[in-house]
C-alpha cells in the first residue's frame, strides 16, 4: 500500500514539470489568466474525482495524471505573470509569492497528519479541495498589463485605455506553436541544460531525508523538526536573495544559482558526517536557505535570457526538463540504500551533480556578454552603411545644391 502510494505521488510531480512546456504553448495563445484559471478547474476535478475512489489504482488516473496536469497550467502562467507587473524590483516580487510555499512547507505536513488520522486520505483530499478553488478563483485576477503598440494606439484614439490594456490578448497575432528558436540563444540552451544537469542530485536529499532521520537518530518526531528547518530557512532565501537578484545587472544573477548548486551540494556530502542531530540541523537550516535562492531567481534570469515576449515557452521548456532528473535521481538513490545498506553512499553522490551544473552555469554571462558584443558590431556596422549609402544617394540625387552652397561661400 505504502510503496502503491509513493508512486502515485512520485507520477503526479513528474507530470507537473513535464506538461509545463504545454502549458507555456497555452499562455502564449490564449494568456495567463485563461490558461490559469481552466488548470485550476482540472485540478479541482481531478483532486475531487480522487476522494470519491475506492481504492489506490484509479488514483494513478485521477490524481497522478488530472490533478497534476491541472497543477501544471496553474503554476506555470504565476511564473510569468509577474513579469507583466515589475521589471525593476521583480527578484523581490518572486521572492515574496514563492516564499508562500514555504510557508505551506511547514504547517502543510502538521495539516495532513492531523486530517489523515482523523478523516482518512479520501476525506483529506475534499478539503484540500478548497485550497484549489482559491487557486481558481485567484487566478482571474492575472492580468498583463502591458498593451501592444497597436492597442495603445487604439486606446488613445477611442479614448479607453482601460479596455485596451485588458483586450490586449483578442488582437495579439499567434505565436509559434513549440518556439525550438529559443535554444538558437546560447546562453539559454546552456542554463537549459546546466539546470536539470544539477537537478539529478538535487532533490535526494529533499525525498529521502526523512528516512534517513528515522535510520539514523531513531526518532520519528526529529523528522518534521528537519523539515520545519528548510521550509522555514528556504522562505527566508527567497526574500533575501530574491532582494539581491534586483541588485546584481543582467544575467550575472545567474552567478546566485551557482552559489545556490554550490552549497547545496555541498551540504547534501556532510549529511552522512553529521554525527549529532544538531549538525544535521545546522545543514538543513544552510540547504533550505539556498534552495529559496535557486527558486526565486529562476523567472528573472529567464526574463534577461531571452526577453518577456518569450519567457513564457523559455520557463515551460527548462521544467519540462526538470521533470527528468526529478523523477529519475531519487529512485536511483533508493537502490543504491538497498543495494549498500546505507544512504551515505547516496548522499555523497547526490552532491555531485548539483556541483557540475553549477559550473556549467559559471559560462552563461560570458557567453551572453559576447553574444552581446557581437550583436553591437553588427547593427553599428549596418547603420554606418546606412548612413553611408543615404549620404551617396542625397549627394547624387541633388548636386545643384551642394553646388550653390560652395560657391556662395567663395
Amino acid at each position: 500500500m505504502h510503496n502503491l502510494k509513493s508512486w502515485v505521488s512520485s507520477l503526479s510531480m513528474g507530470m507537473i514539470f513535464f506538461c509545463c512546456p504545454i502549458a507555456s504553448v497555452f499562455t502564449d495563445m490564449f494568456g495567463c489568466q485563461k490558461t490559469a484559471v481552466v488548470g485550476a478547474a482540472v485540478g479541482f476535478i481531478g483532486l475531487l474525482s480522487s476522494s470519491f475512489v475506492s481504492s489506490i489504482e484509479p488514483l494513478y488516473l485521477t490524481y497522478g495524471i488530472i490533478f497534476a496536469c491541472g497543477c501544471s497550467f496553474a503554476y506555470q502562467p504565476s511564473l510569468v505573470i509577474l513579469g507583466h507587473y515589475f521589471k525593476k524590483r521583480l527578484g523581490l516580487v518572486n521572492g515574496i509569492v514563492t516564499a508562500g510555499s514555504s510557508i505551506f512547507t511547514i504547517l502543510l505536513p502538521f495539516l495532513l497528519r492531523v486530517l489523515t488520522d482523523t478523516v482518512g486520505l479520501f476525506h483529506t483530499l475534499r478539503v484540500l479541495c478548497i485550497f484549489m478553488f482559491v487557486l481558481f478563483l485567484a487566478s482571474f485576477t492575472y492580468r498583463p498589463l502591458a498593451p501592444s503598440a497597436k492597442d495603445k494606439e487604439g486606446g488613445t484614439k477611442g479614448g479607453n485605455n482601460r479596455f485596451s490594456l485588458f483586450s490586449r490578448r483578442k488582437f495579439s497575432p499567434p505565436k509559434k506553436f513549440f518556439n525550438f528558436a529559443l535554444f538558437k540563444v546560447t546562453a539559454y540552451a546552456v542554463w537549459a541544460v546546466g539546470i536539470p544537469l544539477a537537478l539529478f542530485g538535487y532533490f535526494v536529499p529533499y525525498v529521502h531525508l526523512m528516512k534517513y532521520v528515522n535510520e539514523r537518530f531513531q526518532d520519528g518526531k526529529n523528522k518534521e523538526v528537519v523539515l520545519m528547518c528548510i521550509g522555514i530557512t528556504s522562505g527566508v532565501g527567497r526574500l533575501l536573495f530574491g532582494r539581491i537578484a534586483d541588485y546584481m545587472p543582467g544575467v550575472k544573477k545567474v552567478y546566485l544559482q551557482v552559489l545556490s548548486f554550490f552549497f547545496i551540494g555541498l551540504m547534501s556530502m556532510m549529511i552522512p558526517l553529521c554525527d549529532v542531530f544538531g549538525a544535521l540541523i545546522a545543514v538543513c537550516l544552510i540547504m533550505g536557505l539556498f534552495d529559496g535562492c535557486f527558486i526565486s531567481i529562476m523567472a528573472p534570469i529567464a526574463f534577461e535570457l531571452v526577453g518577456a515576449q518569450d519567457v513564457s515557452q523559455a520557463i515551460g521548456f527548462l521544467l519540462g526538463f526538470m521533470s527528468i532528473p526529478m523523477t529519475v535521481g531519487p529512485p536511483i538513490a533508493g537502490l543504491l540504500r538497498d543495494k549498500l545498506g546505507s544512504y551515505d553512499v547516496a548522499f555523497y553522490l547526490a552532491g555531485i551533480p548539483p556541483l557540475i551544473g553549477g559550473a556549467v552555469l559559471c559560462f552563461i554571462p560570458w557567453i551572453h556578454s559576447k553574444k552581446q558584443r557581437e550583436i553591437g558590431k553588427t547593427t553599428g556596422g549596418e547603420k554606418m552603411e546606412k548612413m553611408l549609402e543615404n549620404q551617396n544617394s542625397l549627394l547624387s540625387s541633388s548636386p545643384g545644391i551642394f553646388k550653390k552652397e560652395s560657391d556662395s561661400v567663395i
